[in-house]
């Protein structure tokens, strides 16, 4: 947590962003993932695009107009862990109790090519589990497989039809499974297996509700667990200062941005409602479809451009 200024009624602007990573996937790199090099006019690294390069920019823009920020609404700095598992940085900070302080709106920094996106998706991630009887590899009939069991669920998850009309900005609603384990060895009936089930949701949809209906889908012999579960977000369009940014990004980009939404979840999840709904803007300089890639990089030329508009953006709120 960093703050400057505060003498004003006006409540601060927040820049938030994560400083975990993912691990590096199972595909070698052509590249140091943790050197930090610059080749080509792009920064390599895991975590570059997502979003250590978005975190520099504001730190750097912060510092860069610090003098000025010290008279007015000023900046709080809201920098985290644990995003990449559950936004569990961002929950620790909101459960402090006055921690956060306020802000009167949200920046997040996460890659979106500095493309303004005025929300996300929510995500329910669940563990599904599946129990049998062991039994000798050799005598299959004495045991019960949880891995069939668990195999069964999954062809039933792919065909799961949520029943949901399109969102107008966020789009369908979807389900991934992304993991699956089962057994101990070859030789034996499992009696356990885990599946790893990714859903990511859109407004009007209840996570609990949604969990109770996928639990009748599957059936008695599925038992279903959340591992994380966060709200998406979404800001009105016609707000006044989403409107300041798009202006900003307009004379910075020389083209008008559209209004985007994400897939992804970000630490807007928690932030958002912790800062009483303030609007909540994702915007940062790495590429999307680069996030958790091998040889993940970011074009040096948008970190320096969201810095510029980060700084654009501050001193527009620092007038208020």
């Amino acid at each position: 947590m960093a703050r400057i200024g505060g003498s004003s009624d006006t409540k601060p602007l927040c820049f938030t962003g994560h400083l975990d990573v993912v691990p590096l996937g199972g595909a070698p790199w052509s590249v140091d993932p943790f050197a930090g090099e610059i080749a080509d006019g792009k920064l390599y690294g895991r975590g570059t695009t997502d979003m250590k390069s978005g975190v520099a920019a504001f730190v750097t823009a912060a510092l860069h107009i610090a003098e000025e920020l010290t008279k007015g609404p000023g900046l709080v700095l809201v920098i985290t862990a644990g995003e990449e598992t559950g936004c569990e940085g961002a929950y620790h900070l909101a459960e402090l109790g006055g921690a956060l302080g306020d802000a009167g709106a949200i920046i997040v920094g996460e890659p979106t090519s500095n493309r303004p996106r005025i929300g996300h998706k929510g995500a329910l991630w669940l563990k599904a589990t599946t129990k049998g009887v062991t039994a000798h590899g050799s005598r299959p009939e004495d045991g019960d497989n949880a891995v069939y069991k668990a195999a069964r669920a999954i062809n039933q998850l792919e065909d799961f039809d949520f029943n949901i009309a399109r969102h107008e900005l966020l789009g369908k609603p979807t389900l991934n499974v992304g993991t699956v384990h089962g057994g101990m060895n070859i030789n034996s009936v499992p009696d356990l297996a885990e599946i790893g089930i990714d859903i990511r949701t859109i407004p009007d949809q209840n996570h609990t509700t949604l969990q109770s209906q996928l639990a009748g889908y599957l059936g008695e012999e599925v038992e279903l667990e959340p591992v994380v579960d966060v709200d998406g977000v979404l800001t009105n369009s016609a707000d006044e200062w989403v409107q300041e940014v798009n202006e900003v990004m307009t004379g910075i980009q020389g083209a008008i941005p559209e209004y985007e939404t994400g897939t992804g979840f970000t630490d807007a999840s928690v932030l958002t409602p912790a800062y009483g709904g303030a609007p909540t803007l994702i915007l940062g300089p790495g590429d999307p479809f680069m996030a958790h890639k091998t040889d993940e990089y970011c074009v040096v030329e948008r970190i320096e451009e969201a810095e510029t508009a980060y700084i654009e953006i501050s001193q527009r709120w620092n007038r208020r």
